[in-house]
């Protein structure tokens, strides 16, 4: 956060960090009718295994719902999953399901998956586990 608060000086820009529990965070901004231009969502991995799927995209989604809920028209959502027992298509679909959900129109930019430093190796698919979404929100 400090080589990103030196950027923003350097840019001429002022940016709120907030480091919290998203849960939290997110329920106690939106009560308080807080909004914001950018949210990143980046949680641990919430499926650690095929059995907690539905509950891990059920978190997915409540995150999401709630980040769509505070971000201003034009606004932009970076939300990712580290989860690899979820797929790019379910991941998208959840986020797609929360937009709907908020009548909230999304503009995905770019998809990503983890830096040069975590490769994906081929003979091993659970490497390929960072999912992330960077769109814009639209009412």
């Amino acid at each position: 956060m400090e080589v990103a608060d030196r950027n923003a000086a350097l840019n001429g820009r002022e940016i709120e960090w907030i480091e919290a529990n998203a849960f939290d965070l997110l329920r106690d901004s939106a009560d308080a009718g807080r909004r914001f231009d950018t949210i990143v969502l980046d949680p641990p991995a919430f499926a650690k295994s095929k059995k907690t799927l539905d509950t891990a995209l059920r978190g997915y989604k409540e995150l999401n719902l709630r980040a769509l809920k505070m971000l201003r028209p034009g606004g932009t959502l970076i939300t990712c999953s580290c989860s690899y027992h979820i797929s790019l298509a379910d991941f998208m679909q959840v986020v797609a399901d929360s937009a709907r959900d908020m009548h909230r129109t999304l503009r995905v930019f770019e998809t990503r998956s983890q830096a040069r430093d975590h490769p994906i190796l081929l003979a091993v698919p659970e490497t390929a586990y960072l999912k992330c979404l960077i769109a814009g929100v639209s009412y």
